[in-house]
């Protein structure tokens, strides 16, 4: 039996981080992170393996990153919308290898005085780290067959919605 894959280290600017790791994901360790007495709004998008896709049923997800890149990505990113948003603290960690039906792979969290801006930086982190960021997912089926997409929703980076409409759905 090989050992695990070795997990990059975080980067970290002041009130960032950002990480990949091919451990589970725990909810609190970001939260913790961008915590403050300041803050008067504390967001955390938990994002999860769903059972299927296109009515198609999903075993498991797969994710596989140049890691150098995607997290220097992931920080340029964290930097950008702090200064955006007027954030305290932002914190993105993204899971690696295998992602069971049903557990996180990614986990944003953000702070900051008012809860608009951080309602408004947690979703634009996802929507960035999906645009931008080096990591790409292996959907495994039901019955084995895979796909490799980008990290987004939808095929070959088209979202789903996008592909209904073309199909006349």
């Amino acid at each position: 039996m090989s050992a695990p894959p070795s997990d990059p280290l975080p980067l970290t600017a002041p009130g960032i981080t950002v990480s990949l790791t091919h451990s589970p994901l725990n909810p609190l360790t970001p939260l913790t992170f961008v915590k403050s007495p300041k803050a008067g709004a504390v967001v955390l998008f938990a994002g999860t393996t769903r059972d299927s896709f296109d009515a198609r049923p999903v075993a498991t997800l797969a994710y596989e990153s140049y890691a150098p890149l995607a997290l220097t990505t992931l920080l340029s990113i964290a930097t950008a919308l702090k200064a955006k948003h007027g954030l305290l603290g932002v914190a993105i960690v993204h899971r690696l290898g295998e992602v069971p039906v049903g557990e996180e792979s990614i986990l944003i969290a953000v702070s900051a005085p008012h809860r608009q801006a951080a309602w408004r930086a947690g979703e634009e982190a996802l929507e960035e780290t999906k645009r931008r960021a080096e990591i790409w997912k292996l959907e495994r089926f039901v019955g084995g067959e895979g796909v490799w997409r980008a990290n987004r929703d939808g095929v070959m980076g088209v979202k789903v919605e996008e592909r209904k409409e073309e199909r006349g759905a």
